[in-house]
C-alpha cells in the first residue's frame, strides 16, 4: 500500500457505531477527563480534526454516546416489555435491564459522567437528557399501568409509583456503579425485589 493509499484510508470516517463504542469504553474506564480526541482517533483511526469536526467538543461527543447507548438499551427494553408474559416477570426484567452489572458499568458511567456536567450544559443538552429519563418513565408507567388492570399490582398511581421507583432505582445504581461496599447487583436487586413486593405485588391466588 503506497503511501498515499494509507492517507485516504486513515481519512475515511469509520462508521459512527465505532467511534461512540470507542468512547464509551474509554469514559468507562478512565472517566471523561481521560479522555483525549487524539486518543480517540489513535484508536478508530480517525484524525482528532475529523472527530472536532463532527462533535465539536468532548461534552457533545459525551452526551452523543449517551443518547447511542439509550438507543441499544431502548431496543432491548421495547423488546422485553412487548412479551406475552405477566406484568410482573417483565418488571422484574425492566430493573434488572436498568441497575449496573457492577462498577465502571460503560452505560452508567456515561451518566455518571453526564450528570456530573448538567449545572453547566445548555438547554438543548438538558433537553436531550430528559428525553432519554422520559423514555424510560412512559414505559415504567405503561406497565404499572397494565399489572393494574390485569390484576397483578395494587391500585397505585402509575405516575406517582414509577416516579418514586426510578428514584430508588437510581440511587442504588450509582452506588453499584461508583462501586461502594455492600451494593452490589445482587443486593440491590433483592432490596429492590423486596421492595416490590412489599409495596406493588398482589399476592398470587
Amino acid at each position: 500500500m503506497t503511501r498515499r493509499e494509507g492517507s485516504r484510508r486513515r481519512n475515511i470516517a469509520p462508521p459512527r457505531e465505532s467511534v461512540l463504542a470507542a468512547a464509551m469504553a474509554t469514559i468507562a474506564e478512565h472517566g471523561l477527563d481521560g479522555l483525549t480526541m487524539a486518543g480517540l482517533g489513535r484508536d478508530v483511526g480517525m484524525s482528532s480534526g475529523h472527530l472536532l469536526y463532527y462533535f465539536r467538543t468532548k461534552d457533545e461527543l459525551l452526551l452523543r454516546t449517551l443518547e447511542w447507548s439509550e438507543g441499544r438499551l431502548g431496543a432491548e427494553r421495547g423488546a422485553l416489555l412487548s412479551r406475552p408474559t405477566p406484568a410482573a416477570e417483565r418488571l422484574g426484567g425492566y430493573v434488572e435491564l436498568y441497575i449496573p452489572e457492577g462498577p465502571r458499568d460503560p452505560h452508567w458511567s456515561l451518566w455518571l459522567e453526564v450528570w456530573n456536567r448538567s449545572q453547566s450544559t445548555d438547554d438543548d443538552a438538558r433537553a436531550r437528557q430528559a428525553a432519554i429519563e422520559a423514555a424510560w418513565h412512559r414505559d415504567l408507567v405503561a406497565l404499572l399501568a397494565e399489572g393494574i388492570s390485569q390484576g397483578e399490582f395494587r391500585a397505585v398511581d402509575p405516575d406517582r409509583f414509577a416516579t418514586r421507583l426510578r428514584a430508588l432505582l437510581d440511587g442504588f445504581s450509582v452506588h453499584v456503579a461508583v462501586g461502594i461496599p455492600g451494593t452490589g447487583r445482587s443486593r440491590v436487586l433483592a432490596h429492590v425485589s423486596e421492595f416490590l413486593a412489599d409495596s406493588l405485588l398482589l399476592p398470587k391466588v
